[in-house]
């Protein structure tokens, strides 16, 4: 367990007697870092956007880049790629949080993904490395927003979304949810040593979902199951390395085998009110959007 220390970040923004925080946001071009970003921004906050290409250098597969996009924040936002479930995660934490706790870092965010066993290793080794940091944990359901811009938004586009789900519900969780969760566990107080696990209201299949964003769009949309196998060999015909095709298949196995499909409280215990609904995500991101979206 991360040693707790008495200073903390108030939720305005700032650190309690020293002025303007300054939060790392690692992967701050990706879904949740940049909604993350603006927030934390929003609040008052410095924001170092951590990217490969940004002003604050920072690149999961470069570790010489943790250490200076660190040096002189007062908290970090870890969103780590490709997943904190990926080989490799586990090694990248120990290093990050040693770092961090070198460079003084008082609180850290991760990211993590719920049900997944590999990523709780991760957890881990970030909560014994960082000593003397604040740790919360969030651990986010699968991402309304992969339907929009993420990994199944082509096939959106394309009328038919082809995943290796079978029926299996999911309490599909908005990212936008997912972010204001991040910044209070980043500005406010309460959260040091909690794991926050975060879903949307209630479980719905995948062909559910095709429905609803048919619904909202005014376009056919259609989902196809395929296995896991199946999956994979798409993934390489799309020009994915097939060592990297087969271990986003077993994830979403993994990940898709029911033990997921209950919901949480998460999101109303931090925010205090109920997360968004896969539907009124849906009739927000198509309503009124062109056939090409």
């Amino acid at each position: 367990m991360t040693t707790q220390t008495n200073n903390s970040l108030s939720t305005t923004g700032t650190t309690a007697g020293t002025g303007t925080t300054t939060v790392l946001v690692t992967s701050a071009t990706g879904k949740t870092g940049r909604r993350v970003a603006e927030r934390l921004a929003a609040r008052g906050a410095t924001v170092r956007a951590g990217s490969r290409t940004g002003a604050t250098a920072f690149d999961w597969e470069s570790p010489e880049t943790w250490g200076p996009a660190l040096r002189g924040a007062d908290a970090a936002y870890v969103a780590y790629y490709p997943d904190l479930a990926a080989p490799g995660a586990a090694e990248a934490m120990e290093v990050f949080g040693r770092l961090a706790a070198e460079h003084g870092v008082r609180r850290l965010t991760l990211l993590s993904g719920r049900g997944e066993p590999e990523a709780v290793v991760a957890e881990e080794a970030l909560r014994t490395a960082a000593v003397g940091v604040e740790l919360t944990v969030v651990r986010a359901a699968f991402f309304a927003q992969n339907f929009s811009e993420g990994l199944l938004a082509e096939g959106v586009a394309e009328g038919v979304v082809v995943f290796p789900a079978g029926d299996t519900a999911e309490p599909f969780v908005d990212v936008d949810d997912l972010a204001d969760v991040v910044v209070e566990t980043l500005t406010g107080d309460g959260h040091t040593g909690r794991v926050h696990e975060l879903t949307g209201p209630r479980p719905i299949g995948f062909a559910e979902v095709a429905a609803e964003i048919a619904r909202a769009s005014g376009r056919p949309v259609a989902y196809e199951a395929v296995s896991g196998a199946d999956y994979a060999k798409l993934l390489t015909g799309f020009g994915l390395p097939a060592p990297e095709a087969a271990w986003l298949a077993a994830l979403f196995a993994t990940l898709l085998d029911g033990h997921n499909a209950s919901v949480t409280d998460g999101v109303r215990r931090v925010l205090g009110r109920e997360p968004r609904s896969f539907r009124a995500f849906a009739e927000a991101t198509w309503a009124g959007a062109e056939a090409d979206v």
